[in-house]
């Protein structure tokens, strides 16, 4: 094991943005960018062939990034295997979030399938949804 040099400067890490592989790029840039209002900030494409259908896009929202790219090819929303669907749900996305009643009251009134916001184990008042390629997004906040 090597020693750490305390003389050194730290890593100045500015901030952190995921990475998701889809399954449907124009329906996960519609989910992030229409109903969640994620600005798309940088793609790939200047002029997709199909609308919103990118090899890649990087979205922001308050100073939170994430990234989305096409599984497999860009324009190929293909028949989705059983176990590809299990890779979906070993990674989730914590966002912290103060007013969750508010989300809850958008996303349903928008069609999204979600259950109430509910106390958790660690202190916290969480709402967990599911985006359209299954990865849990959870919108959190300490309880008072």
């Amino acid at each position: 094991m090597s020693t750490t040099n305390t003389s050194a400067k730290p890593i100045n890490i500015q901030g952190s943005a995921p990475l998701l592989s889809v399954f449907n790029m124009p329906a996960s840039v519609r989910f992030y960018r229409d109903l969640l209002g994620f600005d798309l900030v940088q793609t790939s494409d200047q002029q997709p062939e199909r609308e919103d259908d990118f090899y890649w896009a990087l979205l922001r929202l308050n100073g939170v990034e994430l990234m989305l790219e096409p599984r497999g090819e860009k324009s190929c929303p293909k028949p989705i295997t059983a176990n590809a669907w299990l890779d979906r749900h070993d990674m989730s996305i914590y966002f912290g979030c103060q007013d969750l009643e508010q989300v809850y009251t958008y996303l349903s009134s928008n069609g999204v399938d979600l259950q109430a916001p509910s106390s958790t184990s660690y202190g916290f008042k969480a709402l967990h949804v599911r985006d359209p390629d299954g990865f849990l997004l959870v919108f959190h906040w300490p309880e008072s």
